[in-house]
Formats: C-alpha cells, sequence, structure tokens
C-alpha cells in the first residue's frame, strides 16, 4: 500500500505510540483497518512500525530482511484486521505474534535455500550415525517442546514467547502487554514451570 514505508534502525528507541499527544487506542485503530479505514491504518503503522522492525530484526539479524518482513506484516494486518479479538490478548501482542512468525518464515526460507545449495555436497558425504541420532533427538525435543507450549495458557504463552522466542526483556514484555512488572513475571514464571511440569523436567 502507498502508505507503507521502510522503517529505519533508528526508529527502534521509541516506544508504540505516537510522537506527539497520548498512545492511540490499538484496538480501535485496528478495528477501523478492519473496515478498510485506510488513514486508521496509517496511524497504526505509525505507533506500532518501530517496534514491530525491532523484533523482526531480533530474528532475522539483517536490517534490508527486517525492512522486508516489516512490510509483510502490516499487509497481513490489512488483510486481516478485523479477525483480531481483545478477548485473547492485547493489540500490540497480536500484531508482535504476526511479526515473529513472519520473521521466523523469512529466516527459516534462508535457511531451506541455503540446504539446497548444499544439498549436493551433503548427498555425496559419508553419513555419520551419531549426527543423525543427534538430529532426530533435537527434532523429538523440539516437537515436545511445542506440544508442551500447548498446555499454557493464552496469556502464558503470550508472555513466554515474547521472552523468550522475541528476546524481550521482562520489562519490555509488561510494556507490550500493559502490564505491571511483577504481573508479567508471575506469568513467565508461572509458564516455564508448567513447561517443566509438561516436559517432565525434574525440580
Amino acid at each position: 500500500m502507498d502508505h507503507l514505508r521502510p522503517v529505519s534502525s533508528g526508529e527502534l528507541d521509541g516506544p508504540p505510540g505516537d510522537d506527539a499527544g497520548a498512545a492511540p487506542d490499538l484496538a480501535d485503530l485496528l478495528r477501523r483497518a478492519g473496515r478498510a479505514d485506510e488513514a486508521a491504518f496509517a496511524r497504526l503503522y505509525d505507533a506500532t512500525s518501530s517496534r514491530v522492525f525491532g523484533l523482526a530484526l531480533r530474528v532475522v539479524r539483517d536490517p534490508a530482511q527486517a525492512e522486508e518482513v516489516t512490510q509483510e506484516v502490516f499487509l497481513e494486518i490489512w488483510r486481516t484486521a478485523g479477525r483480531f479479538d481483545e478477548t485473547k490478548g492485547s493489540p500490540f501482542a497480536w500484531i508482535l505474534t504476526i511479526t515473529h512468525r513472519k520473521a521466523v518464515d523469512r529466516v527459516r526460507s534462508a535457511e531451506a535455500s541455503t540446504r539446497r545449495d548444499t544439498t549436493y555436497h551433503q548427498s555425496n558425504q559419508p553419513t555419520d550415525h551419531d549426527t543423525t541420532v543427534e538430529a532426530v533427538q533435537a527434532s523429538l525435543e523440539a516437537r515436545r517442546v511445542r506440544g508442551a507450549l500447548k498446555t499454557l495458557t493464552d496469556v502464558q504463552q503470550e508472555a513466554i514467547g515474547l521472552a523468550y522466542f522475541g528476546g524481550y526483556t521482562h520489562t519490555e514484555v509488561a510494556t507490550m502487554l500493559d502490564l505491571p512488572v511483577g504481573t508479567a513475571k508471575t506469568r513467565i514464571r508461572d509458564g516455564l514451570i508448567r513447561l517443566r511440569d509438561a516436559l517432565g523436567v525434574g525440580s
């Protein structure tokens, strides 16, 4: 869309919200964007794009790639804003969830491309049994963790996702979710305890 613009790394430090005046009501802007209100969508973009870019950059580790991810995120928000359900989480957490998914998809796509480039070389190397076993074990462990995450409450998943997949501090998570720092820490702690139990890890 014409009003989407690349976000520079110099914009990372500002908190989500308009540069002047009170922060906008993101839920209201999402509802209006869901009704194809381009002015509301532009305000939403201006209010959140620097933080979206920041999370994308943390994941993809490349500014140009992070800019592309940011554009993909807002294109998806434009298409799906009407699906946002405020009862399931904060609007900013919903936006960051989309951002994390898009960024991870970009990383996986790059990794897949690299694997394709090296397939011939790898196919002509003898298979190391120990390496194969380790790869299988890692895959099974990742599957167990994904399954365990599903046992958490929505708010625990939200907090842990930002803290451990997004790389944010407890204070940053609290700010993003509009929570007291103590509450954010409690959600993360309780979620980790529940994960430990689901995975059968001892104290």
